[in-house]
């Protein structure tokens, strides 16, 4: 079965999908949340974060051509603007520990 044939990898691509959609739309009223809010969408954030992490490594470790092209496409389009996944990850991890920090200053 190909990669993208899997019903796991679609039901997981759907679900991570669509949950970044909805974290992307709440995170344009970041400002306007309460400290706790900002917290849960942080909280959120990372766990979204983890999870895009775990679906890439398996595109990473399959053995499928279509993952295999998925991840080169990724690393191309990245390598545009100067980054790899991992640095991707790394800055994305960097920017909610700088709004994790701006939290602790705010209480």
């Amino acid at each position: 079965m190909a990669f993208f044939e899997s019903e796991i990898v679609q039901e997981e691509a759907q679900r991570l999908f669509g949950d970044y959609q909805q974290l992307m739309q709440l995170g344009s009223e970041y400002g306007k949340f309460d400290l706790e809010g900002k917290k849960l969408y942080i909280e959120r954030m990372e766990t979204m974060m983890e999870r895009y992490q775990v679906f890439m490594k398996r595109f990473e470790l399959s053995d499928d051509f279509q993952a295999k092209v998925t991840v080169e496409q990724l690393r191309t389009q990245l390598g545009q603007f100067g980054l790899t996944p991992e640095t991707m990850f790394q800055q994305m991890h960097q920017t909610l520990e700088r709004m994790k920090g701006q939290l602790e200053g705010a209480t």
